[in-house]
């Protein structure tokens, strides 16, 4: 039986619409117009108000690593509520495993290297970060809009890139049968090269969150 933490290829699959994508390295998974147009528009105004410059763990010297900005979504917001009994209903997680939803703004030129996002156990920022609530299990990722140009998320192991659309929905496990992180979730957002990127991202842990 999976953890509170974990969801599966099963739990996402009763939801309806879900795909899983045909690699042996992974599971990655997208469901198409997972939010409505109106609830997206909703997520980016909140992000708009909110937002402030992304931060990074295991800082590697690249100021240009990751240039978005973002922003830590009130869970008293209505769109906040309802996105979050819609991920619960989609992922079978319990609430208490995930961190605070955030919401990510990528201009034109800002981008996010290619990167994991499960915690290295030797990194610096470890104990930081991972102490209480242990690593990170799944993630799930929502486009609130679609880009002129460019912004892309590519995972780089399987060759496989997705343009955004709005509220279509990717998720995937961050770690392998034994537990440690997946090196095959390598993935880039790529530069928005016209117009501005919206995305959600929820992570959940081992642990309950906090």
């Amino acid at each position: 039986m999976a953890s509170p933490g974990e969801s599966s290829a099963e739990t996402l699959a009763r939801y309806g619409g879900v795909q899983r994508l045909p690699f042996g390295k992974l599971e990655l998974f997208q469901r198409r117009e997972f939010l409505d147009p109106e609830h997206c528009a909703d997520l980016v105004a909140l992000i708009e108000a909110n937002r402030r410059p992304s931060t990074l763990a295991d800082f590697n010297g690249d100021a240009y690593f990751r240039t978005s900005e973002t922003c830590d979504l009130d869970a008293g917001e209505p769109a906040v509520r309802l996105l979050e009994a819609k991920l619960e209903e989609l992922s079978g997680i319990d609430p208490a495993y995930g961190e605070q939803v955030q919401g990510q703004r990528y201009d034109v030129g800002q981008e996010f290297k290619a990167h994991h996002d499960w915690f290295n156990p030797n990194g610096q920022d470890w104990e930081k970060y991972c102490s209480v609530s242990g690593q990170r299990t799944w993630t799930f990722m929502i486009y609130l809009n679609e880009v002129e140009a460019g912004g892309a998320t590519r995972f780089k192991v399987v060759k496989k890139s997705f343009q955004p659309e709005i509220g279509k929905l990717l998720c995937w496990n961050n770690r392998k049968p034994d537990g440690s992180g997946n090196v095959s979730t390598l993935h880039h957002g790529m530069k928005v090269r016209k117009g501005v990127k919206y995305v959600i991202t929820k992570w959940y842990r081992e642990k309950p969150w906090g």
